[in-house]
């Protein structure tokens, strides 16, 4: 099975106050997405994606990212999820493992543990609760939300689907205000 690593980045950040953009806003000595951005390197992805749109990240994605630019960003994430999997289907991956660009506490074995699990639907689980990163089988694309601001939220809490939870160690929640920000600096 070939599989995309896809890291979600092109929202305003809206929530943040900061004097900049939240994803290049210093985390642990480095820009905050830098560190959703590392965590997939150290798997065998086939593919390393990440979707952009109100900010130009381009001096922070490494050379072997594949970059796709969300014109219509304002539109939500659902637009972001959409467009990665419209990629993903152009070059026949079989599926894609989705993380989000303000999730610096995701580690790298969360990423490994959801990839590697052999369903088709596979999720983090922090202390039982469903998080990215979340591996979804071509089989299932169509249950992606096509519009609004919201990603792959409505596929994990669907209760009918064959959704398999991986334990994962570490903290899934995002970055979206100083004060977030603020518990972990």
């Amino acid at each position: 099975m070939t599989i995309s690593a896809v890291i979600l980045a092109a929202g305003a950040g809206s929530r943040w106050k900061g004097p900049e953009h939240k994803l290049v806003h210093p985390f642990k000595g480095k820009p905050l997405i830098s560190w959703s951005l590392e965590a997939p390197l150290q798997e065998d992805f086939d593919e390393l994606v990440v979707v952009t749109g109100a900010v130009d990240l381009s001096s922070l994605i490494p050379n072997n990212y594949t970059v796709l630019h969300n014109h219509n960003w304002e539109n939500g994430q659902a637009s972001s999820l959409q467009l990665a999997v419209k990629y993903a289907k152009s070059v026949d991956h079989e599926a894609v493992v989705v993380g989000l660009a303000d999730t610096p506490m995701v580690s790298s074995e969360s990423w490994n543990l959801v990839s590697k699990h052999p369903g088709k639907l596979v999720c983090g689980s922090y202390g039982g609760k469903r998080r990215p990163p979340f591996k979804i089988h071509k089989e299932f694309w169509k249950e992606l939300p096509t519009s609004g601001d919201q990603g792959a939220r409505n596929v994990l809490k669907n209760a009918t689907l064959p959704i398999v939870e991986v334990s994962c160690e570490g903290w899934p929640d995002d970055i979206d205000t100083i004060e977030d920000l603020d518990k972990w600096n």
